[in-house]
């Protein structure tokens, strides 16, 4: 395995982090905050995203344009049930969602589930470089690389994981300050 293997699997780690983050509802509108919220529509579990128009028309509200009526009550149950603490407002195929200032309660709340999720990414991490490294001991007993190589790529592994697990570091307290702004 080389280099560039490592940071393909580490950079999908950091991908999915950023992807997970996203979801964590700040006081501005953000239509990635409704990304994971499935609605039972024509018999399946339906991303929210398939099922309408979403908009930011102003910094606190998103807004959905439903494209079927008859999946509006399902609509803003699904929101209800999301634990987002969001109420949805119907008016005809529009449902506006209001983002509530947050608590400081559960400001704190949030950004220990940025934490919970940044050392999720950082055992991602770690496990990545246990791997390569197990699979060029193995590689180095075969006697298929030297002791000297296998040192070398011991060092570059360590020090990319170094550089992966700062990046985490970093995203996590970007999205912890944008949480605790009030």
């Amino acid at each position: 395995m080389d280099i560039n293997d490592i940071k393909n699997k580490m950079d999908s780690s950091i991908n999915f982090l950023e992807k997970e983050i996203s979801s964590i509802r700040t006081s501005r509108a953000n239509p990635s905050i409704l990304e994971n919220i499935l609605v039972d529509a024509y018999g399946s579990k339906t991303p929210i995203q398939q099922l309408g128009n979403i908009n930011v028309p102003e910094a606190t509200m998103i807004t959905i344009q439903v494209w079927d009526a008859s999946l509006i009550k399902m609509i803003e149950k699904a929101i209800l049930e999301s634990n987002l603490g969001i109420n949805p407002l119907v008016d005809g195929q529009l449902i506006r969602l209001p983002i509530p200032k947050l608590s400081e309660e559960r400001r704190k709340e949030l950004a220990k589930i940025a934490s919970q999720y940044g050392e999720q990414a950082k055992i991602a991490i770690r496990n990545n470089r246990r791997d390569i490294l197990d699979k060029n001991k193995k590689d180095e007993k075969n006697k298929t690389i030297s002791q000297d190589d296998l040192k070398k790529f011991s060092e570059e592994v360590q020090k990319i994981t170094d550089e992966y697990i700062s990046k985490i570091d970093e995203i996590i307290n970007n999205k912890q300050s944008e949480i605790l702004k009030v």
